[in-house]
């Protein structure tokens, strides 16, 4: 097993947060720690709303933040984890130039992931999982920014 890949993870892109009112979440974000929404979406096709809080730059032009994700709907991916584990972290993300060819690498080390192609995530960015049982139970998530993003 090769511990390189074709395109390096360069950072820790955002922690994932399940939550169950992203207006009282953020608000005690902003109130306790000081972090600001940089972002917010509604995913329909993930059926969730989200906010990016921002927490600091990094050294690669990118930059750091806290994802909180609150249900839209029953059906959705974080309405089932959030029905079996609440509130709480849901996911680690790392950050990668190149989504696709990190997937393949990481995939051809025997790890699975949760979609064969890399779907949209927040601010336009291209994003895939991998199995949570193949990773010593954490959801991780593999982030490739926007075209021209450099802040994500």
């Amino acid at each position: 097993m090769s511990s390189s890949l074709s395109s390096p993870l360069t950072r820790i892109d955002h922690i994932g947060i399940a939550c169950r009112n992203l207006d009282e979440t953020v608000e005690f974000y902003r109130a306790t720690y000081g972090f600001e929404v940089f972002h917010s979406e509604v995913n329909e096709e993930q059926g969730v709303r989200e906010a990016m809080l921002k927490i600091n730059d990094t050294g690669d032009g990118g930059a750091s933040y806290l994802q909180l994700l609150e249900p839209t709907r029953e059906d959705s991916a974080i309405a089932k984890w959030m029905a079996k584990n609440g509130e709480g972290v849901h996911h680690v993300a790392f950050g990668t130039a190149d989504v696709t060819a990190t997937t393949t690498d990481i995939v051809g080390k025997g790890i699975r992931s949760l979609y064969p192609e890399a779907r949209r995530g927040s601010m336009g960015s291209s994003i895939n999982f991998l199995h949570p049982k193949d990773a010593h139970g954490v959801l991780v998530e593999l982030v490739q920014a926007a075209e021209g993003d450099a802040e994500h």
